[in-house]
């Protein structure tokens, strides 16, 4: 069959027009079925990895963005001392927009020291004794970076926050790579924040073969009688509460899924069957020729293939190649969504285009097929 490819390259090119169009229009339809896919997956990684499984959040009661949990900084080294708890890390939080958005700045104020204990960071540029040392000094990850055009050594402002970049990280999870860390002390003494002494969250890395839900019972039934009361979570869940509003809206985005692979059906389809009927008398020439029925329902369905594969895989390769290059994520209350891209997301796309592609050509493919040599030797 592959020896009709340049038959089935010069049909193409007599109706280009046509299938040019229709690949864009697939294309279009593969690049956002891409985007679409890319958010869907960096929320199913947002709750994995080891590091999430063995954390919890330590989170003020009764409050929901983390500009208004104020926990004395004292809770981290009460909570050191309970049996399971491996590291406990006061985090002050601040953020430039609480509610959802696409541009979502977040800084983590922490003991340096603390910092890789508790997160899974490879500098991809600067060091780490420069930010151990300068307090002013802050990683930035790289998602971020890419996002803000930042680059080591430079000085960055939100708000009421400047920090120096020391370093560029990436991360285990990517959505981490939407954070800026910097030192707790730097973060509470910064002018209009007034939190000296006060944090946003504790996090507790639990030592292996604790019970994470006895200890949230247990550590907030400590605090209860105390100042200030606590709800303890599950870092997943605290993080799945954080962004529900966009775990529905990213469900339904589903949906927009499945419309654009039905439009490449549509297109594929509509462009196989307006070409076949272009070429009736074409397809009975051939069947005087001695071509078998099997072998032009063949012809028909690598063409059909041919336009929804290319337009699937400029499509997909292109949306793949724009979230590398930006590094786009959506956030709410301070926990970012990452855009992932993966090798298993672009074959899922291919797939898909190579599906709808076999499924488009199979009524075109079956009308040449079957048409009867004389009746379309007559036809105009």
């Amino acid at each position: 069959m592959w020896k009709f490819m340049p038959y089935i390259a010069k049909g193409l090119w007599r109706n280009r027009t046509r299938a040019a169009l229709t690949v864009s229009g697939a294309a279009v339809a593969m690049f956002v079925f891409t985007f679409v896919g890319s958010v869907q997956e960096g929320m199913a990684n947002l709750n994995r990895g080891s590091q999430t499984e063995r954390s919890l959040i330590v989170f003020q009661a009764n409050r929901f963005c983390p500009s208004t949990s104020r926990l004395p900084e004292d809770y981290a080294r009460a909570l050191a001392k309970i049996p399971g708890v491996e590291e406990a890390v006061p985090i002050k939080v601040y953020m430039n927009n609480c509610r959802a958005s696409l541009d979502l700045v977040v800084f983590h104020g922490l003991p340096p020291e603390k910092l890789r204990k508790i997160r899974d960071l490879k500098l991809a540029a600067g060091d780490w004794s420069t930010f151990e040392k300068q307090r002013d000094a802050a990683v930035v990850g790289n998602a971020l970076a890419k996002r803000r055009n930042l680059s080591v050594g430079q000085r960055f402002s939100i708000g009421e926050v400047t920090i120096t970049v020391a370093g560029i990280f990436t991360a285990a999870n990517a959505a981490d790579e939407s954070f800026i860390y910097t030192h707790l002390e730097f973060l509470q003494r910064t002018r209009g924040l007034n939190s000296v002494g006060r944090v946003t969250q504790i996090e507790i890395l639990l030592a292996e073969g604790t019970d994470a839900a006895a200890l949230c019972r247990s550590i907030d039934e400590k605090f209860r009688s105390k100042e200030i009361q606590t709800d303890t979570r599950p870092k997943g869940v605290f993080q799945a509460r954080a962004v529900g509003d966009l775990v529905e809206l990213i469900g339904f985005a589903r949906y927009l899924g499945f419309a654009c692979v039905a439009l490449v059906l549509t297109l594929v389809g509509t462009t196989t069957l307006m070409a076949v009927q272009d070429r009736v008398r074409e397809h009975a020439v051939l069947q005087t020729l001695g071509f078998s029925w099997q072998r032009i329902f063949g012809l028909v369905m690598i063409e059909s293939l041919i336009v929804s594969l290319t337009g699937g895989a400029l499509g997909t390769g292109l949306a793949m190649a724009a979230l590398s290059w930006k590094g786009l994520a959506v956030g709410s209350e301070g926990v970012t969504i990452a855009f992932s891209t993966s090798p298993m997301l672009a074959v899922i796309g291919l797939l898909a285009t190579a599906l709808v592609g076999l499924v488009a050509g199979l009524l075109p493919a079956w009308t040449a097929a079957r048409a009867e040599i004389v009746e379309s030797l007559r036809s105009i």
